[in-house]
């Protein structure tokens, strides 16, 4: 894990970001704090962060649109919802948004690390692999899995690196089934219920993303995994 990693944290009670913040700091991480949705986007947008905290409910702009903001400007960038609620719900569009993980508080500050160290490693783990593979053809389409990037007659789709993980796997096992604990362990490294939940919401934008295709189809195998048919 590289040094000087940078972290952008949103946090709208001051006291637990000063007390999050130095932490962080003492732990060896570079970290900003914002107090609210809009003063965490223009932070991001000055600086070069290697993972993100966010809160949910923050004032003039809340977690979930902050996220969706930051990936419009780095679709590889990961982060972390703080939540002090136990919604499914808030969980599920958590994942929506391409969180890669949550706290609901209170929680422990070593906890917290652990997630963070984590999710770090995942990501550059996703990275070295990213060099070892080039491009795939199915149907009307060419998945550049380097550049993210799903093409087709009408037009391009920017993936995020975890739609871009999954689709790699389906590709790979192509009119095969992708056994779905064996897609949990090589993205999330954990095949727990939510990491579950997550990957449902994925397969949901990719069957989106390819649905123009007749010859192209994503489906359920039940009580297995999932499979990437093509005709």
């Amino acid at each position: 894990m590289k040094k000087d990693l940078r972290i952008l944290l949103a946090e709208d009670d001051k006291n637990l970001g000063n007390v999050l913040k130095a932490y962080l700091e003492a732990k060896g991480f570079i970290t900003d704090l914002s107090t609210d949705g809009k003063a965490g986007l223009e932070l991001f947008k000055r600086g070069e962060y290697d993972f993100c905290i966010l809160d949910i409910m923050m004032p003039i702009m809340d977690g979930f649109t902050l996220a969706k903001e930051i990936r419009k400007l780095d679709t590889k960038v990961p982060f972390l919802f703080l939540t002090a609620k136990a919604m499914q719900e808030d969980k599920v569009q958590g994942f929506e948004v391409g969180a890669d993980d949550y706290l609901t508080k209170p929680f422990s500050m070593e906890e917290l690390l652990l997630r963070i160290k984590a999710i770090l490693r995942r990501s550059q783990s996703e990275e070295g692999a990213a060099s070892e593979v080039s491009e795939f053809k199915f149907g009307g389409f060419v998945f550049d899995y380097n550049r993210q990037l799903l093409s087709a007659r009408k037009g391009d789709q920017k993936l995020t690196s975890k739609e871009a993980d999954l689709l790699k796997l389906l590709c790979q096992n192509m009119n095969n089934v992708l056994d779905r604990s064996v897609a949990l362990n090589k993205i999330w490294y954990d095949d727990s219920y939510f990491n579950a939940r997550s990957m449902d919401v994925y397969i949901t934008k990719l069957r989106k993303y390819l649905k123009d295709d007749p010859k192209v189809e994503l489906i359920n195998v039940h009580g297995v995994g999932f499979k990437l048919v093509v005709s």
